[in-house]
């Protein structure tokens, strides 16, 4: 069963930092892409991030650029959006996000996978 759960959102004053960690598991046989989304209240999901099953590609919206680190940690199978300069409009809930391929299928077709999200909060 594959499982996508982030953790660290909660509240930051503006200026402050925040670190999203997305924990990933049942997909030893796949290749996967990890990205980060958000929704902020009364808005559409937005992409903000991602970084490729290899780790050696980043890509950031012009939003984030600058602000926002995306890393991964292999060994715990684990995601992190480091998140620093705060802002009120990095509000709203943060998702992580695979797209998978099975290295066990000949020619596979990418899967999405989805976390719950978390909630992050930027206010003073």
């Amino acid at each position: 069963q594959v499982q996508l759960v982030e953790s660290g959102g909660g509240l930051a004053q503006p200026g402050g930092s925040l670190t999203l960690s997305c924990a990933v598991s049942g997909l030893i046989f796949h290749y996967y892409d990890i990205a980060w989304v958000r929704q902020a209240p009364g808005k559409e999901r937005e992409w903000i991030s991602c970084i490729s099953g290899s780790g050696d590609s980043t890509q950031y919206v012009n939003s984030v650029k600058g602000r926002f680190t995306t890393s991964r940690d292999n060994a715990k199978n684990t995601r992190y959006l480091q998140m620093n300069t705060l802002k009120p409009e990095d509000t709203g809930v943060y998702y992580c996000a695979a797209e998978a391929l099975d290295r066990r299928e000949p020619d596979p077709s990418p899967k999405e996978f989805w976390g719950q999200g978390t909630q992050v909060t930027v206010s003073s």
